[in-house]
Formats: C-alpha cells, sequence, structure tokens
C-alpha cells in the first residue's frame, strides 16, 4: 500500500509541474504578449468582426467571428479549445479588458463559430477593435487534483480495490462464463474480448490495435453490458472519440446522452446533447414560458425615467423580484427535467474531464468504459473510476500517447499511462484483437513488425485490395510509396518560436502528388468515390497545406465534397480513409526529427490508410533514426521507394 501511494504522490506532483509548465507557456504566448506578439505565435486573431449572432443550445450566446486583418495568417485554432473575446478599448492589449469566453464549436480558413457562456453580449462588444485570444484550461488541471487526491487517500473502499487492482497489487478477479453465448458478427479475438469483460469483476481491457474494429467491439462490448446493468458511463479524452462513440450507440438504438460540446455539429449529435434532450422535454414548455414573463417583467422594470419618485422606485424593486423568481423557477423546472433524463438514460457520454460536470457527478455507475485510455493521461482517467464499480479501458499503447508539455513531467513518468501500467502489471486482464479490416497487407506490415511482433493478420477482404483492384485506371502494387525529398533543398522552417514547423515546398511536391495520382481517375456511377487524408504532425504544416487547398479549385471542390481532409494526426486518430498522405516536414543538417521520434504517433498516421499511402520526407534527415531507417528500408524492400527528383520527372517540373 505504502508502494502504490508513494507512486500517486509522484503522479501528482508531476501533473503540477505540467500545470505550471502549461501556464508559463500559455503566459508567455499569450498574456505577456501584444496583440501582434500573439498573432505571430498564432495565438491570436485580431482584428475580428462579429458576423452573426443566435441562441445556442442552453440559451447561450453562440456568435460568428471573421478575422477581417491578417487573413490567411497561420494560426493554432482548433475545434474544441477554448477562447475569449476581448476588446482593445482604450488602448488595451486584450488582457485588462473584460473578456468573453466560450469553446470553438466550427473553424475554417478565416471564420469559426464560439459558443459562449452568456445569455447575452455584454455591452462592452460595441467598444473598440475586437480579437479573439486561445485561453488556458484551469478546471481540467483542478478535477484532475481532485481525482488524485480521492484515489491516494481512498481506504477500505471499491475505489481502493480499484486501484490496487489497476496498480498490480491485488489479482483481477474474473468469473467463470460457461454460458457465453459468442456474437456472430465479431471474429474469435473479438468475441474473445467481449467474453473477458463480462467475466471482469474489477477491469478489463481491450486491447485495439489499428483497424482491428476495437470501436465495433467496444459498442457491442457496451450493448450487451446493459442487459444486465441499467446506466453506464462512456467516456473518451477527446470530444471527437466521445463524438464518435455517441453516434455509434446512437445508432444501436441505445438511449444515450452526450454530455459537454460536441466538437463536430451533426444533427445525432445535437439531438443527443443534454441541452437538446432538455429543449424536446415535455416539461420545457413551462421553462420557456416562466422565462419569458421574467423577461418581461425586467423589461417592464427598467422602462421608467431615471427622475422617478417612491412609488415607481418600489414598483421597480417589485419587478425585478417578480423577475428573479420567474427565472428561479424556470431554474428549478429544468433541473427536475434534468434529473427525470438522467434517471432513464441507458448510457452518458463525455470526455474524462466532462464526468465531473456539475450535472452528473453526484451519480455512480456499475461500469464505467474508457476508449483511447492510452492517450490519456493517468489522472483524467481517476476523474470517472473514482465513481466506477467497474472499469473496462479500451485503446492501443502503441498509438497516440497523451500530449505531456511539460519535458520534466515527461521525464518523470507523466507520459506514462494508467491503461500501460495495467496491462504491464495485470497482463492477464488484457484482449488483444488480432484481425485487421482495413489495410492492404503492405501498408500493415511495416507496423505489424515494429509493434506487434507479427501477429496482426489482415482479413481476406483486405489483403490485396491496393487502388488498381479498387479501380483498373490505377497502376498495380503501388499500395505504399515513399517520396525521397532528399538533395531538393526542401528546408524546414520555425514557427511561433520552434512550438511548430512547417515546409512548403514539400506540401507544394505532396500536393502535385494528389492531383497526379488522381488524374485519370472519374468515379463510376455505382461507385463510392476515394476518400483522402493528408497528415502532418506539425500544425503549421497543417495550416499552410488548408491553404493551399483553398486555393486550388480542383482540390478545394474535393474538399467541398467531403472527399478531402486535412489534418494533424491526432486528429485522424480512429479514422481511415481510402488513401493516405503523410508530409514528414523536418529536413535540416542536423538530422533533428523532433517530436517525430515518437514512432507511436506515426504508428497512428501510417495505419489510417485502405489503399494507399504516401509518405513524403528527407531521408538524410529521418533515417538518423533507427525506426524510420527501418521504412525507407521496408519501402526498398517491396519496390515502394521513389525520389523526389523521378517524381518531378513525371510532373514536369523544372
Amino acid at each position: 500500500m505504502f508502494e502504490i501511494q508513494e507512486e500517486l504522490y509522484k503522479v501528482s506532483k508531476l501533473l503540477k509541474l505540467e500545470q505550471e509548465e502549461d501556464l508559463a507557456q500559455y503566459k508567455i504566448k499569450s498574456t505577456r504578449s501584444s496583440i501582434q506578439e500573439r498573432k505571430k505565435s498564432g495565438l491570436c486573431w485580431y482584428p475580428i468582426t462579429i458576423t452573426k449572432t443566435e441562441i445556442g443550445f442552453g440559451n447561450k450566446v453562440v456568435v460568428e467571428i471573421e478575422r477581417t486583418g491578417s487573413r490567411d495568417q497561420l494560426h493554432l485554432f482548433q475545434t474544441g479549445k477554448g477562447a475569449s473575446i476581448f476588446s482593445n478599448a482604450n488602448g488595451s492589449q486584450g488582457h485588462d479588458s473584460q473578456q468573453l469566453s466560450g469553446v470553438i464549436m466550427t473553424l475554417k480558413r478565416n471564420k469559426l463559430t464560439l459558443a459562449t457562456t452568456k445569455e447575452d453580449l455584454p455591452d462592452w462588444i460595441e467598444d473598440g477593435k475586437l480579437g479573439i485570444d486561445l485561453t488556458f484550461d484551469e478546471m481540467s488541471y483542478k478535477e484532475m487534483e481532485i481525482a488524485m487526491r480521492k484515489v491516494t487517500e481512498a481506504e477500505d473502499t471499491r475505489l481502493a480495490q480499484l486501484r490496487d487492482v489497476l496498480y498490480g497489487a491485488q489479482p483481477a478477479v474474473f468469473y467463470p462464463k460457461p454460458d457465453f453465448a459468442p456474437d456472430a458478427t465479431l471474429n474469435e479475438s473479438q468475441n474473445e474480448a467481449i467474453k473477458n469483460i463480462e467475466a471482469a469483476k474489477d477491469v478489463a481491457i481491450i486491447h485495439g490495435p489499428p483497424g482491428t474494429g476495437k470501436t465495433t467491439t467496444l459498442v457491442q462490448a457496451i450493448r450487451r453490458t446493459l442487459q444486465r446493468e441499467r446506466r453506464l458511463l462512456v467516456t473518451a479524452p477527446s470530444n471527437t472519440a466521445v463524438d464518435l462513440l455517441t453516434e455509434k450507440l446512437a445508432a444501436e438504438g441505445i438511449n444515450v446522452i452526450r454530455i459537454g460540446n460536441p466538437s463536430r455539429v451533426s444533427d445525432i449529435l445535437l439531438h443527443h446533447t443534454l441541452d437538446a434532450q432538455i429543449m424536446g422535454h415535455k416539461a420545457y414548455k413551462e421553462v420557456k414560458e416562466y422565462r419569458k414573463q421574467a423577461e418581461e417583467s425586467k423589461a417592464m422594470a427598467y422602462q421608467f425615467k431615471r427622475q422617478f419618485g417612491w412609488e415607481e422606485r418600489e414598483q421597480r424593486r417589485l419587478l425585478k423580484e417578480q423577475s428573479r423568481a420567474l427565472l428561479a423557477e424556470a431554474d428549478q423546472i429544468e433541473r427536475y427535467i434534468t434529473d427525470d433524463l438522467l434517471d432513464r438514460v441507458q448510457v452518458i457520454t463525455c470526455t474524462l474531464v466532462g464526468s465531473a460536470n456539475r450535472v452528473i457527478r453526484h451519480l455512480t455507475y456499475d461500469t464505467v468504459f474508457i476508449d483511447e485510455a492510452a492517450q490519456a493521461l493517468e489522472p483524467a482517467c481517476w476523474i470517472p473510476i473514482t465513481r466506477a464499480n467497474r472499469v473496462v479501458l479500451a485503446g492501443d499503447h502503441c498509438q497516440l500517447p497523451p500530449t505531456v508539455k511539460s519535458l520534466e513531467a515527461e521525464k518523470g513518468g507523466l507520459e506514462v499511462t494508467l491503461f500501460e501500467k495495467c496491462i504491464q502489471r495485470q497482463p492477464d486482464v488484457a484482449v488483444m484483437l488480432r484481425t485487421q479490416y482495413r489495410m492492404h497487407q503492405h501498408i500493415m506490415q511495416f507496423s505489424n513488425q515494429q509493434f506487434y511482433n507479427g501477429q496482426l493478420e489482415a482479413h481476406e477482404s483486405v489483403v490485396q485490395t491496393d487502388l488498381h483492384a479498387f479501380n483498373p485506371a490505377f497502376p498495380p502494387e503501388l499500395a505504399v510509396e515513399f517520396v525521397d525529398t532528399a538533395g531538393c533543398g526542401y528546408n524546414e522552417q520555425s514557427f511561433a518560436e520552434g512550438a511548430s514547423t512547417a515546409n512548403p515546398e514539400e506540401a507544394d511536391l505532396l500536393l502535385r502528388h494528389v492531383q497526379h495520382l488522381l488524374k485519370d481517375y472519374e468515379a463510376a456511377e455505382n461507385e463510392a468515390p476515394l476518400k483522402i487524408g493528408i497528415i502532418s504532425p506539425y500544425r503549421a504544416q497543417i495550416n499552410y497545406l488548408k491553404d493551399e487547398v483553398e486555393h486550388n479549385p480542383w482540390l478545394h471542390d474535393l474538399q467541398n465534397k467531403r472527399l478531402l481532409s486535412v489534418g494533424t494526426v491526432d486528429s485522424f486518430q480512429g479514422q481511415e480513409r481510402d488513401i493516405i498522405y503523410i508530409s514528414m516536414v523536418r529536413s535540416n543538417d542536423d538530422g533533428e526529427i523532433g517530436f517525430l521520434s515518437d514512432i507511436r504517433r506515426m504508428n497512428v498516421a501510417m495505419t489510417r490508410a485502405r489503399k494507399k499511402l504516401v509518405i513524403v520526407g528527407d531521408s538524410a534527415t529521418l533515417t538518423q533514426h533507427p525506426f524510420y531507417h527501418a521504412f525507407v528500408g521496408y519501402t526498398e524492400g517491396i519496390n515502394a521507394y521513389r525520389s523526389a527528383w523521378e517524381l518531378m520527372a513525371d510532373l514536369n517540373i523544372s
């Protein structure tokens, strides 16, 4: 017990280091900087104009924002991130002025929508020029700190037992399941994983390598668990992963409520948000009526002129009191509606930190499912586990690790997840899914060798499915292609004081390759069009690629048809495309590859492709690392290596 507490204390200290570093970086890049410096760092849009406002769920204002200056400048804004609008009235740089905070809902080239925390826009919004900053997320750290304290101090409770099992101090208990009925729609290892979950008293793990149907298995496990349990909590570290699970559970006919702001807007997701469910409740019309009356009373209270007597003053006071009483009545009915919905729901979905949301923090669950658990900081995982009787973890510790900003915290072990600790200390709780349904065997095989000890098998439906098998217009035997830019002089460019890196010439070559590859292809009437993804590990490169796509009518048309998407490795986690391009960016004389050395991120990027994988990069820089040296050797072995000079000759580039 003492050793466990010591380890937990250490994790708490590392979390504090991470918070301090995160805040320090934010202050350096934001609060201590001028507007111009923040713009240069990609943390600020200025000036902006509010082009539209509307009332969103929960009666909160949603504003559409367009930047009117420095259009197309590279930036680090993302959907799901916190941001705040500020005014430069009286010469302010945005720090001392009032701010309007919210979450970025949608993001386009020079436009975004912000779901605010207010029901009305403040008066100062009309003063001075407006800008918008990315903000620091202090609440997440607070909730992680609370959870760590609960886990560390737990004694003689179910939480204490779960802690000891997850840390390997006590054996995990499994009940025999002689009556287990396999799901005919799942393969052998998927059914083995579900049987493991149903037998587990404490913890079970689904280890899901790329394309093995982890999400499918998890959804079916949740569906079957609901046959025995009334209400479950399903969480993940990212909004994107939570959104995906919400949509898939809803498609199974499960009564699901999504807590928090979805990262993307879809009819299914919006329908299943708590706010939408509240507004669709039969009692909500009473809430609307009370709030309407409250607004009318408030308006009447302020219609008196400034010069008025005692009677007018008393009348104003009574009207204001009436308005407050009506609003209180509306809030009480809304709380009743919320409790009613949560009492009848089968599955609540939210992010790990979202499980501490005020409307659900009092609830407990027989089972908590945590997807992408190998991508989550350990303290974040403990937030939902403190409310659980049993926990199921799903993920792959050979894919994306959690993001740790503090080098000291990373070296101290904060990057080591609860998923990793449990699978290493309690290997019997995990079942690895072994059949992958996504990619051609050549796309799979390098990752299979490097990460999964050769245990993965390509299902017969995908083993030979390259572009040529899809459509004869494409040449055969080219499922993988490495385009080597060594010697081309495509040097990287640092951006935002080293926070990100871009390589415009490499990006231009990649986009030309896309057009060259698809130049003779047209989808037949009965043929689903090919979907293409362009990935880069660097935000600055992604922003450059997105801008170039916007400027190219043919590529922009593909994007508008949702056939082309551009994003970071993280944004493609859990997704797949027919064709994947990866821009490696790094090209320098020192062989520096930065966080490309985290090969788990590359495992994710390389395994998003179904039929074609094209990687563009500088072998002279990349092969200083043994992983990329092995990859270049692998591409040569399967005749997938190609020099950029050869490609440029095909493209008639001088």
